[in-house]
């Protein structure tokens, strides 16, 4: 049985969680030093592919030493397989420019409209579907949030707000108050739905303004984590997570079907029971959105369906998540 790591329930974080983001892993070649590796200069490529490394440190610890095949470093490790040019990857895999409805909106689905809060992330992982996205330009949080919110505000069909990224929980805690502050006046929003990777990679984040921010909404919350590995979750990760409960989240994961890292079965039924020991339920395994410079990562479609077949005889059934496709301009993501 699978069960969580002790946690001390809403002790406070033992650093603070700007000062570990500053001092997070940004070259290659230290990296490698931090899983044991650092004899290995052959793993890397020439350059970085034009996405830059960041890794924070308590990651990297998770990480097996001496393994070049660790599903945590391979997540994060540059490799010259990103410079290949594999036909069907582009730039904008799931038409994130085509569904712009204002500044930093992307109003994709009925009934939701999506945020890009930030665009700055913990940590870079090397298959992110945004890794060509034009940040500089799309920025919600900007000028007090106001000409997202304008959009919000004039679609009385919008219930729920998503924030993502980038990563919404890389802004102090006092912008997203900003942004809650903006929403007093659209009674039609009644949830917010935060996509994140900070409480997995830099759970210090979690942190008591953040708490006291989150336990004060009058809003329905909603926290989608995303770990693709069971190996991703520490007591710290543990804690991250009762806090968010007790703030009065509900808390969900979606993964990426990654070769090397969790496309087998074993691999993908030990992360939903180990987020489940942590108060987190499974709920979307996403085909790899075909983002330039990622295809090395790509399990095809007839191994994924036989890993959720898998899963399905070996889990409950609310421990199996639902394997999706995103593409481009369709009303919801894909089921396969």
């Amino acid at each position: 049985m699978i069960t969580a790591s002790p946690v001390s329930r809403l002790s406070p974080p033992a650093a603070d969680w700007r000062e570990l983001w500053r001092d997070a892993i940004t070259n290659a070649a230290e990296l490698l030093q931090a899983a044991g590796l650092g004899h290995r200069a052959d793993l890397l490529p020439a350059d970085d592919a034009g996405f830059a490394l960041r890794v924070p440190r308590g990651f990297a610890a998770r990480m097996r030493q001496g393994d070049p095949t660790d599903p945590l470093l391979l997540q994060v490790l540059p490799q010259a397989a990103e410079h290949h040019q594999a036909e069907g990857f582009t730039t904008d895999a799931v038409g994130d420019l085509a569904s712009k409805a204002g500044q930093g909106v992307l109003h994709k689905y009925s009934g939701r409209a999506l945020l890009v809060a930030s665009g700055s992330c913990a940590i870079n992982c090397r298959y992110c579907f945004r890794r060509h996205f034009p940040y500089g330009d799309e920025i919600a949080a900007a000028g007090q949030w106001r000409k997202a919110l304008d959009h919000v505000r004039m679609d009385s069909t919008i219930t729920e707000l998503i924030l993502s990224g980038g990563d919404p929980l890389s802004l102090a805690t006092a912008k997203l108050e900003e942004l809650t502050q903006g929403l007093k006046d659209i009674p039609h929003v009644v949830r917010l739905r935060i996509h994140t990777r900070l409480p997995v990679v830099l759970p210090e984040r979690v942190d008591r303004a953040l708490m006291d921010w989150m336990t004060q909404l009058p809003l329905q919350k909603v926290v989608v984590l995303h770990a693709n590995h069971a190996n991703e979750f520490d007591a710290s990760v543990d804690e991250a997570c009762a806090r968010l409960r007790e703030a009065g989240c509900t808390l969900l994961n979606q993964s990426v079907l990654l070769r090397g890292v969790n496309d087998n079965a074993d691999a993908l039924a030990t992360l939903s029971e180990r987020m489940f020991a942590a108060g987190v339920l499974p709920y979307y395994l996403h085909q790899l959105d075909r983002v330039q410079g990622a295809a090395h990562f790509e399990v095809d479609d007839t191994r994924a369906l036989a890993l959720v077949d898998e899963l399905r005889q070996r889990l409950p059934g609310y421990l199996v998540p639902k394997l999706v496709r995103e593409v481009g301009g369709e009303a919801s993501k894909r089921p396969l």
